[in-house]
């Protein structure tokens, strides 16, 4: 994208709309990766799907010492919990 791309009004809006609600994105990104790691069958699949929910957590704000330790332990109850705790606070 050029660095000085005009946008119509209407492109603004969208813009603005999708950095207003970013948080709420996150967190239903981060809800449905709980979901397909519960229902992953594979290492190579979850293995990917771990490292997309470390992504999206650490572009969620969430600190890197409460991140390591449930992804290295693999552990999705764990992060069910903090995606939980995420969409409590983003009311």
């Amino acid at each position: 994208m050029a660095a000085r791309q005009h946008l119509s009004r209407y492109q603004q809006g969208i813009v603005k709309r999708y950095y207003e609600h970013q948080d709420t994105i996150l967190t239903n990104r981060l809800s449905e990766l709980v979901s397909e790691l519960y229902l992953a069958e594979g290492a190579a699949q979850a293995t990917r799907l771990w490292s997309r929910a470390r992504q999206a957590l650490a572009k969620a704000g969430v600190e890197p010492r409460r991140i390591e330790p449930i992804v290295e332990a693999r552990d999705v109850t764990a992060l069910a919990r903090l995606v939980n705790e995420l969409a409590g606070g983003r009311k």
